[in-house]
């Protein structure tokens, strides 16, 4: 059931200073923790989006958009810019953005059918990336070599595949 409602920005104007009615879609859920209702106010017609499209597709999808943001601000700190001028502070999220990318592209791609295809960029950085390994480099080629004992030597090849892979396309 669609109902009017006045504008936040109105400041007390009168019920119908909005040009569309607007409609609530709700989803009233109740978890073990208790009551986890959710309320969704939009413009567009019951005939031209169904509440659950709306809710599942569009609301949630919006929710999915801010936990990567939240991942790139906590995961690659993004957020930190507590350098002096205003240059540096830019170089340093490029630097959070690109780091960003980089893991994403790795995860996408290299980590697809593994255990880390849903992994965090946390996850990723500290499990696959922050490890030690022993890196000689030839005239002709870079080898690095990791301990027998690395519990995720079968991700890494795995990884090495798909990326040398997709290269070649």
């Amino acid at each position: 059931m669609a109902r009017r409602v006045a504008s936040p920005t109105s400041r007390g104007a009168p019920l119908d200073s909005w040009r569309r009615e607007r409609r609530v879609v709700a989803k009233a859920e109740h978890l073990p923790k208790g009551p986890n209702p959710r309320f969704v106010v939009t413009s567009l017609p019951a005939g031209e989006i169904h509440a659950r499209t709306l809710y599942e597709d569009v609301y949630c999808a919006r929710g999915e958009v801010e936990n990567r943001i939240k991942e790139q601000q906590l995961d690659m700190v993004a957020d930190r810019t507590s350098a002096a001028t205003l240059r540096a502070n830019q170089l340093r999220l490029w630097f959070a953005s690109f780091a960003y990318v980089l893991i994403e592209a790795l995860r996408r791609i290299g980590l697809r059918f593994t255990q880390f295809a849903t992994a965090t960029c946390a996850s990723i950085r500290l499990k696959l990336l922050k490890i030690g390994a022993q890196v000689r480099r030839s005239v002709r080629r870079i080898k690095v070599a990791m301990a027998s004992a690395c519990p995720f030597q079968t991700e890494y090849h795995l990884a090495y595949l798909y990326l040398k892979r997709a290269a070649a396309f």
